[in-house]
């Protein structure tokens, strides 16, 4: 890559002015390094604008001299479509504004530096839900979560960001606004540009703002963890919570017991939510607008379980403080993994009937290749997304057991596609996987990617490493 000239930089630093750019090594250094340390990058130049404005005149100038960029948000991405490698690097966590709050239209605008949880929180003090929900929402922006198209604990209910975006203003690749920041829920009106940009990892532009679906607050909550001997018995559970509840779930996530087994030896506060300690876990959230009608359905649901045999054993969370720490013991598995020296990682979706198949096909599969592997699987059962992840035999050679990711991921990655799965279901592409797609994704599907972004980005400057 051909480094930014002086010239070009030069003018950036004036555009933003003070406060909206650093070349200072030390400052830069905290964005440069992706949550998994796999890749530390560098740039010549961060920007930092303040507005939508000075993000248009950073992107004219780095079109007007041929200046790659990459958009970074919170720098919570685990693909590594964040992370600068000579590019300059535009951070959007600057902006910072919740815009309007419009209860009657169940929506909000936020600019694209809010973070999740604020936005969450933005939500609640006008009685409304955002409902997107993640491990990092206290760091993941809206711009990332838009660009990256994140899922989180909440899409069986509620869908993935895709389905909670109405509007979106972003800046072009040649600098121009595209101000969609609209409201409604029908707009038959030609191509939906804003659904280009969202899941794009930043590369049609850069997202300034969006206008978000609310929903209502549901008056009641119930929070269980139940035990399991198979995968098989969670998608029957799902099927059977679905039916009594009439869409009721919010949430139902699948555990293995040795990603609990991590959790608990490695994560401080943390205690086993089950006296048996069964082989596969599930937490279960339901919800209703009913005060008191949760509690009732998951009493119903899990006795119910219990005389088909599906569940072998459940705890009811009966305080906040119970129902914190069940979804702690959830939200810390991949964290867990670290003292076990990191492994070998997979974020994939398949049909949730092919789950269980999914399970055993790639674990056998993958004791076939690297013996001794450990595979702790833990992801969202109710839209078949499942986080597989193998790490190195206890007291393995960890260099060597690193070494084959490539080519023990190529074999799980098969067996995904061989179910009509997705290679990746919620972290995007990113430097990580946008070689490795090609393998799956069709001649026209391609062709058809390449020509959208080369008729808006016909210089390849934003994001110029990931996707095709």
């Amino acid at each position: 890559m051909t480094p930014p000239s002086a010239a070009a930089i030069a003018a950036l630093k004036s555009a933003l002015g003070d406060g909206g750019w650093t070349d200072d090594p030390a400052g830069i250094a905290p964005w440069l390094t992706e949550w998994r340390n796999r890749w530390n990058g560098h740039t010549p130049l961060m920007l930092t604008p303040r507005s939508t404005e000075q993000v248009a005149g950073a992107v004219r100038i780095c079109a007007e001299h041929r200046v790659s960029i990459v958009p970074q948000g919170g720098d919570t991405g685990l693909v590594g479509g964040q992370i600068p490698f000579g590019e300059v690097l535009l951070s959007t966590r600057k902006l910072r504004a919740v815009r309007d709050v419009t209860p009657l239209d169940d929506a909000m605008t936020v600019e694209a530096g809010v973070t999740l949880l604020e936005a969450q929180q933005a939500a609640a003090a006008a009685d409304r839900l955002f409902p997107l929900s993640l491990a990092a929402e206290g760091s993941a922006t809206i711009g990332g979560v838009i660009s990256t198209n994140a899922g989180g604990t909440a899409v069986i209910r509620y869908g993935v960001m895709r389905d909670l975006v109405l509007g979106i203003e972003a800046v072009l690749p040649d600098g121009e606004v595209f101000r969609g920041l609209k409201r409604l829920r029908k707009d038959n009106t030609g191509y939906d540009l804003k659904q280009l940009l969202i899941g794009a990892e930043g590369t049609l532009g850069v997202v300034t703002a969006a206008t978000l679906k609310l929903f209502p607050v549901m008056r009641s909550r119930a929070t269980a963890m139940v035990g399991l001997e198979s995968p098989r018995a969670a998608i029957e559970l799902l099927a059977r919570a679905k039916a009594e509840t009439g869409g009721g779930v919010e949430a139902f996530e699948l555990m293995k017991r040795i990603g609990m087994a991590f959790v608990l030896a490695n994560i401080p506060d943390t205690r086993e939510p089950l006296e048996s300690a069964p082989p596969w876990y599930v937490l279960i959230e339901l919800v209703s607008g009913e005060p008191g009608a949760a509690d009732t359905a998951m009493e119903q649901l899990l006795s119910h379980a219990f005389e088909a045999g599906l569940i072998t054993d459940a705890a009811i969370a009966q305080n906040d403080a119970q129902r914190a720490a069940f979804w702690k013991v959830r939200e810390e598995q991949s964290a867990a993994q670290k003292p076990e020296g990191g492994g070998w990682k997979h974020d994939v979706s398949v049909p949730v009937s092919r789950i269980a198949d999914f399970l055993d096909d790639a674990t056998a599969a993958v004791g076939r290749f690297h013996p001794g592997a450990r595979v702790s699987a833990f992801g969202h059962v109710g839209d078949g997304n499942i986080h597989y992840d193998v790490l190195c035999p206890t007291g393995g050679d960890h260099p060597a057991f690193i070494a084959r990711w490539a080519e023990g991921s190529q074999i799980v990655h098969d067996i995904v596609a061989r179910y009509d799965g997705s290679i990746s279901a919620e972290h995007g592409l990113g430097r990580l996987k946008t070689e490795e797609a090609r393998r799956y994704k069709s001649p026209a599907e391609i062709r058809s990617m390449q020509a959208i972004r080369a008729a808006l980005d016909p210089h390849r400057i934003m994001n110029p490493a990931v996707l095709f």
